[in-house]
């Protein structure tokens, strides 16, 4: 299964204030770990809320709102999207994590739907378009 870990933003990340040395070199070995398991398909930081946007959805109407954004736990620093067999995988691999801040921080572990978690909705030519879509991307990159 693959799952989307989320590393949830604190009052320093939203304030742009960078990782030390130490918490890059950890995070480092860290990510090397994850790949020579073969679990890290894609990993990254993000820049504050303060230089994002957010695109509002009212029926047909679409409103831009630029960040900062308040809540500040509800935002995300960075990520991960990694290959593992079950959450109890990603659990255990989140659980060997470095610190994310080096203070209080959290780590939100979220399954990615598949095709079959659609069901018959998911009709053989939207699995299609799928297909054809991800190796696109594939080849793009």
């Amino acid at each position: 299964m693959r799952c989307m870990i989320i590393i949830k933003a604190n009052h320093d990340t939203e304030a742009g204030v960078m990782p030390s040395e130490q918490l890059l070199a950890d995070m480092g070995r860290y990510n090397e770990e994850l790949v020579k398991a073969g679990i890290m398909l894609a990993g990254e930081g993000l820049h504050p809320s303060s230089r994002g946007a957010r695109v509002r959805f009212s029926g047909a109407a679409r409103s831009v709102v630029d960040g900062p954004f308040a809540e500040t736990k509800e935002l995300i620093a960075g990520f991960w999207l990694w290959q593992v067999r079950d959450l109890a995988e990603a659990i255990e691999w989140a659980k060997r994590c470095p610190n994310p801040t080096g203070a209080e921080s959290e780590i939100e572990i979220r399954p990615v739907f598949e095709a079959e978690d659609f069901g018959a909705e998911f009709t053989p030519e939207l699995r299609e378009q799928e297909e054809r879509l991800r190796a696109e991307i594939a080849r793009r990159n």
